[in-house]
């Protein structure tokens, strides 16, 4: 059975953008097209779609996906290289969850010290001004650098879809 790219999404719970990213990535390979040029997908798709779209959810990057994927198509294979990855993985998810538990912890104090005045003398401002954060002292503000100008600031980020 085949079926068109919005059914691959509602199967999958995966949305048809990020469908067509895992395709250019090469996560999920091309689907055959039919004459009109649509995209057409069958259950492998689906299954291999289910596959990615939990290994992302569980954190894994791309290239690790790719590695995972190589190695569930040798089924006789030693799994040792599976579970290398994932306790790669375990370790880079122990180093994120201390940094944020660190920030966390930066976020509580800096929000216990606030003096609940005016944003100029905001303690939460101050800090996201100074763009400090992970330390153990107090931050204190410059006084060569205005609060005003420094909250200013905007920033961009761009993300691949998940």
């Amino acid at each position: 059975m085949e079926f068109a790219i919005g059914e691959l999404a509602r199967r999958s719970g995966v949305k048809v953008p990020t469908i067509r990213y895992y395709e250019q990535v090469g996560l999920l390979p091309a689907p055959p097209r039919t004459q009109g040029q649509q995209r057409r997908y069958d259950e492998s798709h689906a299954s291999r779609l289910v596959f990615v779209r939990y290994a992302r959810e569980l954190g894994f990057e791309v290239e690790a996906i790719r590695e995972l994927l190589a190695m569930s198509a040798k089924p006789e294979q030693s799994c040792a290289e599976v579970d290398e990855i994932a306790r790669r993985h375990i370790a880079e998810s122990d180093q994120r969850v201390e940094h944020l538990s660190k920030l966390r912890a930066e976020l509580m104090r800096t929000v216990e010290e606030c003096e609940r005045g005016r944003v100029r003398e905001c303690r939460v401002i101050g800090t996201l001004a100074e763009g400090r954060h992970d330390r153990a002292a107090p931050i204190e503000r410059s006084a060569s650098r205005p609060l005003r100008a420094a909250a200013g600031r905007r920033t961009r980020r761009g993300t691949p879809p998940r």
